[in-house]
Order: structure tokens, then sequence, then C-alpha cells
């Protein structure tokens, strides 16, 4: 059946007023009044400090002068995502002590893995506080939260207001655990991305429940370039290097990792239509660190700027932080003249200076699919 051209006209001409009513919201910045956060050391401000030991000083020093539960000199990349939208930096779920909830909280913990961790802290390498963990940490301070406003209580205030689970955006930096437990437990490149489909689903899994609590706006990192780290080095030392100098089999493996990642995304877009999906190439981001660093204002990006020892001033035995006799005296291990310049904190992490650059380049949208700003991350532009 053919439509009368008056007919066609009028569906052109509201088709053209709709595209432009939904470009004119899409134009508003999103107003999210908390950030729910889920992850490992990338993103924990302080949950592992608060369960076990805390990091010593030189951690912190840059902008907090002291240890602040963070494994960099100074602030996360969650920290900047969070002053962006003018919120408070996220207090750890498992901080009691000077702990404020009422925009949010943080259920990451350093050494976190998607998947349940064939050893934990102290007895292994891995926090137990896991995916599923920080999904069942996140489903009860939902309802205590609640508790607490409703009965008017002292901390009343410092708690999330209902409406806000739903209009929160939530955030993922999960996953580089997971494959690093895979080498450490000396899996083959092969077999670490055999496990990569599982170890997704499992994230996936966890995404959706996290959803049927009232989540729609979903701001997800991959995981970055794992043979750019001094510990990787250290392990393998005969890996083949790319022309960064990176340990190419394991940043493929990182790929590999991000690839399904990415396709899970997708997925959960058509499974949830509702909520809005943005996944954020974290990767490239960190490996142009590596590649070009002189272009970024950067230095020595393989050499840990908190280390002890060796070609790339990193020993998994002394650690930044850590007292070791040396020439006869005890010195504490300390970090570099200028940590402002360099990428790689203590052989894992990264500086604050690089975790700044990392957001400033992500927060635009260049390295998110689809290619929208984190302050229009509530926006759904793929239907």
């Amino acid at each position: 059946m053919e439509f009368p051209e008056t007919n066609n006209k009028l569906i052109t001409t509201l088709s053209f007023l709709l595209c432009m009513l939904s470009l004119t919201y899409a134009s508003k910045n999103c107003d999210f009044p908390a950030i729910f956060n889920f992850g490992d050391s990338n993103s924990d401000t302080g949950g592992l400090a608060a369960a076990f030991s805390p990091p010593n000083s030189p951690f912190g020093e840059t902008f907090f002068h002291m240890p602040a539960g963070r494994y960099s000199d100074g602030r996360l990349i969650i920290d900047f995502i969070a002053k962006s939208f003018s919120l408070p930096y996220l207090s750890a779920y498992l901080n009691s002590l000077g702990a404020n909830f009422k925009h949010g909280a943080n259920f990451a913990t350093a050494a976190s893995t998607i998947q349940i961790p064939t050893s934990i802290v102290p007895n292994g390498g891995y926090s137990p506080f896991y995916l599923d963990v920080q999904y069942e940490q996140f489903l009860q301070f939902i309802s205590r939260s609640q508790i607490i406003r409703e009965k008017g209580a002292m901390f009343a205030e410092s708690v999330p207001e209902r409406d806000y689970f739903e209009k929160a955006l939530y955030t993922f930096d999960i996953g580089q655990n997971d494959l690093g437990a895979g080498f450490s437990g000396n899996l083959s490149v092969e077999e670490v991305n055999a496990t990569v489909p599982d170890i997704v689903n499992s994230f996936s899994a966890n995404v959706k429940k996290i959803y049927n609590l009232g989540a729609r706006s979903f701001w997800i990192h991959n995981t970055g370039p794992l043979g750019c780290l001094a510990y990787i080095f250290e392990s393998f030392p005969l890996a083949e290097k790319d022309s960064a100098g990176c340990a190419k089999a394991y940043n493929e493996v990182a790929q590999h990792f991000n690839l399904n990642l990415k396709e899970s995304v997708a997925q959960l877009r058509k499974d949830l239509p509702l909520a809005v999906f943005t996944y954020v190439d974290i990767y490239s981001v960190k490996y142009s660190l590596f590649s070009e660093p002189e272009k970024h204002g950067f230095e020595l990006p393989l050499v840990v700027c908190c280390g002890y020892g060796g070609k790339y001033n990193f020993s998994s035995n002394v650690r930044c932080g850590d007292t070791v006799a040396a020439n006869g005296t005890q010195i504490v291990v300390g970090s570099c003249d200028r940590p402002s310049v360099r990428v790689n904190w203590d052989g894992v992490h990264y500086t604050e200076a690089a975790n700044k650059f990392i957001f400033d380049q992500i927060s635009t949208g260049a390295f998110s699919d689809p290619p929208i700003p984190l302050k229009m991350a509530c926006h759904n532009t793929t239907h």
C-alpha cells in the first residue's frame, strides 16, 4: 500500500521533529545524584585497606599527603569521575570510620576478581570480595540504608535517598585480576584465553542482577594492557616484546577479554533495553601512555616510580612502602622524584597523573561505545 504524498510529507516532518527532540534531550547533561562502583584496585578507594592492611607511605603522597586506601600516589579514575559531577569522593563500603554514603558507595576492593578466586588474602593473593560478593553487599546496602532513612536515625543523612538508586551512575572496572590469576596459576596464554567466556558471562550475570535492583545507567571499563606492567616483566622475563616494550602475548589476552566484554555489553543492550550501557575502551588510552609517552608529557613509562631494584625498578619481594636493608641501613622504599611525569606507580598500578590523563580522554566519549561523553551517559542513543 502506498501512502498519499501529503502523508509522506507528514511522516517525514514528524520523523524530523522526533529526531530533533531526541537530539535536544540527549544534549542535556545527566544529573547523577550518586555513583555506585564495582571493581578491583583500579577503583578501590579504601575497601581492602579497611578489611586488611592499608598501604603504607608513600601511597597517597601526591594528593592526600598520606595513605588514603588507594593503590596510587593520589587519586584514581573513579575519583575524577565523582569530581566531574561535583560529588564527593566515594567512601568504601567496608570503611566504617568517617564514611558518608549519601552520594554513593564503592564496593571495589584491590585484588578482586569477577569469578571466585582460587586463594584469598591473607593466605593468598586475591580479595575475598569478588564480584558476586560485591553484588551481595550492594543488595544489603540498599535495604539497610533505607531502614536507616525511614527510622530517621542520626545517620539518615549519610545514606542515599530511595530514588537515587535508579538515577545513579553504575561504574565497573574489573577483570584484570582474573587474567592475572590464570597467569600466576601457570596457565598458558591459550588456556587463559579459554577461560575468558566464563569470566565475561559471570560479569554479565552480575550486571543483570544489579539492573534488577533498579540500576539503569552503566559505565563499563574494559581492562588495560597487562603486558605493559612491571609485575608481568618480572614474572615472564622471556616474553616477546612489542614496539613499546610491552609483553605482546599478555596484551593480546587482555584484548581477547575486551573483545568478549564488548560483545557481552552489546548483548546486554538487547536484553535490557531500558538501561543505558556505555563500554569504555580504557585499554587504548592506557596503551598510548606506553607507546607515545612523550607526546602526552610522560617519561620512562615501563619503569616503576615507587619500587626497588632491577631494570624496571620493581621486585615482587620488595614493594613500594616496604622496609629493606641496603648497605647495612634500613630504608623505606620510596617514590621517584617526579611522579607527575611517570605512568607506573608501583609495578601494577598507575600514578595520579596517569589516572588524570586517562580520565580526561575517556570522559569526552571519544573512547566509548556508543561515543557519548561521561556527562551524557544516562541517554540512550542506540534506539
